[in-house]
């Protein structure tokens, strides 16, 4: 025992508390208070009575939060005083010296440890001094960067606050033994280093009286609840609004001419956009069912594009039919082609919405009666017996026989002379020039293939005019989705934003 006095006098010898005037004093101390102690058992003059042990937490920074493990790094000062019956004094004997100041492993030590440690190493607390008073209270500070699991709830990322527990108590005495106290209500937060990326709102500290399975003696702890909140400028600058606007890309893609031929290369591109940003997201989440609110805001702005980009399809095949699809239904042509394409600006060239769109003049004249042969043939004859004073007594009786539809009659604007096929110009008839009759035609061959022309004309402007409703039943489709998916994309937006304030 005095070789151990001896060498524990030597040690003290290095120590800056014992230095100075009172230096011989401090050896003395020390022989006279180590001279019959043991630091194996629990320093008590009844073992029966259980010895109170204070702790206090002083947060002082966190390292790091990993999120996909689910492990909280923090750097710690931790201080726990109790009194140890064995290492007393009167200062008054050794000139007025009221504390001392040895390393911890002389003396008894709590063994105090964080339940939730997630450290593969375990390491401890670091071996530094202790701070011995007159009246056997003893005062360990000790630094320790500890990684306590903790269970993280990544619902409302990035806009998430955490709650991360750090439950110490003594891993072998149990209450009857060591009742620990909780100096404060609160961890100590005043030396706190500001994390870029948490902000810490608070550190409440609760005592518990836990049984255990295993044992029937009651275990106490005290947990200090960390409060964090997300500092989620980083990521909404990063990962949500360069979302936002590609998903306002989305919409306009139904902006895009149908002729182009980008409308569903844009949907593609703008999906495999969003898909990128949702990989960086999973890769920084823990695989849990709880689906990250940026994930939802992803996943749902990714349907809608999905979606735009089939709508898309139907619409260019509705703008791409032929002249065989059938014509427009009457209800498409009433509530599409009248009223939402005034609601939605879609008008034609020389249309407005307060002049409707003319008909050419083709179209007007196509649809005159009497364009066939037998009709126009008959409207000659009339002509030209609208004018029989002209005409010799012969050439009126060969206009009222039966066979006079042989010949085909005309006039000649330049000559001012009747003219048939069978007797050549002006042989036929003997007249004299009619002024009031227009120049027309009425060869029967020549009526034949220009009526075939002018059904195959009304045929190609019924098929245009049929392809152009469906064109601009289309170009109605994509201004109304444009709309529809604008306003789905901004409210998206604002209940995400929302969650931010």
């Amino acid at each position: 025992m005095r070789l151990s006095c001896l060498l524990v006098c030597c040690c003290l010898c290095l120590l800056p508390g014992v230095q100075g005037a009172q230096g011989k004093f401090a050896y003395k101390l020390m022989n006279d208070l180590f001279a019959n102690y043991s630091n194996a058992l629990r320093p008590v003059e009844d073992m029966d009575k259980a010895m109170n042990v204070t702790l206090q937490i002083t947060l002082s920074q966190i390292i790091d939060m990993d999120e996909r493990n689910q492990i909280l790094m923090a750097y710690l000062w931790i201080r726990q005083v109790w009194f140890d019956a064995y290492l007393r004094w009167n200062k008054e004997d050794y000139d007025g010296l009221d504390t001392i100041r040895i390393p911890s492993s002389y003396v008894w030590r709590p063994d105090i440890v964080l339940y939730n440690n997630a450290d593969d190493q375990f390491t401890g607390s670091m071996e530094t001094n202790v701070v011995i008073r007159y009246d056997g209270q003893i005062m360990w500070d000790s630094p320790a960067i500890t990684k306590s699991s903790c269970k993280v709830d990544v619902s409302f990322f990035p806009f998430d606050r955490q709650q991360c527990r750090l439950t110490f108590g003594s891993w072998t005495y149990n209450g009857n033994q060591i009742d620990i106290l909780n100096h404060l209500d609160t961890g100590d937060l005043t030396d706190f280093v500001e994390n870029v990326e948490w902000e810490v709102l608070g550190m409440p500290a609760k005592k518990n009286v836990i049984t255990y399975g295993c044992c029937s003696e009651p275990y106490p702890d005290v947990t200090y609840t960390l409060m964090l909140k997300r500092r989620s400028s980083f990521y909404i600058f990063n990962l949500l609004l360069p979302c936002v606007m590609i998903s306002f890309l989305a919409p306009l893609g139904f902006y895009l001419p149908a002729d182009s031929g980008e409308k569903v290369s844009l949907g593609v591109t703008v999906l495999l956009a969003l898909t990128v940003f949702q990989l960086l997201v999973a890769e920084s989440m823990p695989p849990s069912e709880n689906v990250p609110l940026i994930g939802k805001y992803y996943i749902a702005t990714m349907t809608m594009i999905t979606a735009s980009t089939a709508l898309t399809i139907f619409i260019m095949n509705i703008h791409h039919c032929g002249p065989e699809a059938k014509p427009v239904p009457e209800w498409a042509k009433k509530y599409i082609l009248q009223y939402m394409s005034r609601i939605f600006f879609v008008y034609e060239v020389g249309e407005s919405c307060r002049r409707p769109r003319t008909e050419p003049d083709s179209e007007r004249t196509s649809k005159v009666p009497g364009l066939n042969g037998q009709a126009k043939q008959e409207e000659v004859v009339d002509v030209v017996k609208n004018c029989p004073e002209k005409l010799s007594p012969k050439d009126k009786e060969a206009m009222d026989e039966p066979e006079h539809s042989k010949y085909a009659h005309g006039v000649c604007q330049e000559s001012g002379k009747y003219f048939s096929e069978q007797g050549g110009g002006g042989k036929g008839f003997g007249y004299e020039e009619c002024p009031n009759i227009q120049c027309l035609c009425h060869n029967e061959r020549l009526l034949k293939n220009i009526e075939y022309i002018a059904n195959c004309f009304r045929d190609q402007r019924a098929a245009q005019k049929r392809t152009g409703e469906w064109k601009k039943v289309a170009k109605v489709m994509d201004r109304f989705f444009m709309w529809v998916f604008f306003i789905m994309v901004f409210l998206m937006s604002v209940l995400i934003m929302g969650k931010a304030i």
